[in-house]
């Protein structure tokens, strides 16, 4: 997956938690829109295709609000020191990692 980043943003926990409820929802409707593809698939080239296109669409998005793509449903909220991280279908920002840990490494924010 390629880095859709449009500009660099640092997010306060509170700025994060803010624009969390938009993320989910785009996240939301793109994996159902995934989901039902695959589905109703018959495993074409062309139904991988319409697939990756929504996850591309989504990866767009999410950079254009400012986040990082981590992964697939993944999305890493920049705080200047490390990351708020979430990923779907998680409901709430409750972890955080440094630049250097990634996913792995996430702890709960207390």
């Amino acid at each position: 997956m390629s880095e859709t980043q449009t500009e660099k943003r640092i997010f306060t926990y509170a700025e994060a938690k803010a624009l969390l409820p938009r993320v989910q929802q785009l996240t939301q409707e793109a994996y159902e829109r995934v989901e039902r593809l695959l589905a109703a698939a018959t495993g074409s080239p062309q139904t991988r295709e319409q697939a990756q296109s929504i996850v591309n669409g989504w990866a767009t998005e999410m950079g254009s609000l400012g986040l990082d793509i981590k992964g697939l449903w993944l999305v890493d909220f920049d705080n200047g020191s490390g990351y708020y991280c979430w990923k779907h279908p998680e409901p709430s920002l409750d972890y955080y990692h440094t630049y250097e840990e990634g996913f792995g490494g996430r702890v709960r924010i207390q």
